[in-house]
């Protein structure tokens, strides 16, 4: 059996706001989930970001994009078009540098609720098969 991550819950002082910033950059669809008070960004056939409003306290989590050249490309000049900070470092200033960790381009960014968001062109966490 092949285990596929479906969806995944991030909290947001602004959901709808959160679901629509991302969807524009990554470039592709949202809208309301079908099931709960959910904004939906579906980021692929596979998986969909689920972002929740709350008033609770919640920790800042980490979302990185494996994407192609073209796509990296793209969305980072949607970034800049948005006005949006970005660095290649995971912590730092937002010195608009592209990172090469793993031998790929990477870059960061953190979206109003502090989430932070990473895309890359070669995965560092897995090694090559």
């Amino acid at each position: 059996m092949t285990i596929h991550l479906d969806h995944t819950i991030v909290p947001s002082r602004d959901k709808a706001g959160a679901a629509r910033q991302l969807a524009e950059l990554l470039a592709v669809p949202r809208g309301r989930a079908a099931a709960g008070p959910f904004t939906a960004v579906y980021v692929n056939d596979s998986l969909t970001l689920d972002f929740i409003d709350t008033g609770e306290a919640f920790p800042v989590y980490h979302f990185c994009f494996r994407v192609d050249d073209a796509a990296f490309d793209a969305i980072l000049a949607r970034l800049d078009a948005a006005g949006i900070p970005w660095r290649g470092e995971v912590r730092g200033a937002d010195d608009r540098k592209v990172g090469t960790y793993g031998g790929g381009r990477n870059v960061y960014w953190n979206q109003p609720d502090g989430h932070q968001w990473e895309i890359l062109t070669r995965s560092y966490a897995r090694q090559p098969r």
